[in-house]
């Protein structure tokens, strides 16, 4: 089963996101805070929304997703920041029933495209994105303002 994710579901995102950070090897980088979570999925001005796959009231795996929004199509758009499957529960369609959920939402908010970002070691998963005939955009280069250059950048 598919949901939407509710702010009881606060403390179970945390830990995917802390499952996902180690799978990826960079659980050294996760500061996140359960009750910053809250407030910024669930609060005033949320600003992500998450899917959780569950069978039998274990939550399986996650999509985390925003809006964005594509000046050269003028439409919304979905940016998957993070799709996680817990190692147990892969290769039984959990991963592709979240997208094809996130898919239908996309459709349903009259979005012009999903998009994410995968790490270049992550075969499997590259292989699964393949499989749903998803593009890799090779054009395009990541780029990222964190940390101190963000607050240095910041102050002028």
């Amino acid at each position: 089963m598919i949901r939407k994710a509710t702010v009881h579901d606060t403390a179970v995102i945390c830990q995917l996101i802390r499952e996902l950070a180690e799978y990826e090897r960079l659980s050294h980088e996760v500061v996140v805070e359960e009750s910053r979570l809250r407030e910024h999925l669930f609060g005033p001005r949320p600003f992500a929304e998450v899917l959780l796959v569950e069978d039998g009231g274990e939550i399986l795996g996650f999509a985390f997703y925003f809006y964005t929004y594509s000046t050269f199509l003028g439409r919304p758009g979905i940016y998957l920041e993070d799709l996680f499957v817990r190692p147990a529960h892969r290769g039984k369609g959990h991963g592709k029933a979240l997208l094809i959920q996130l898919a239908r939402t996309a459709v349903e908010q009259g979005c012009g495209r999903v998009e994410w970002a995968v790490l270049n070691w992550n075969a499997p998963a590259i292989r699964f994105y393949q499989s749903l005939h998803a593009k890799p955009m090779t054009e395009w280069t990541v780029y990222r303002l964190s940390g101190q250059s963000l607050q240095d950048r910041a102050r002028g």
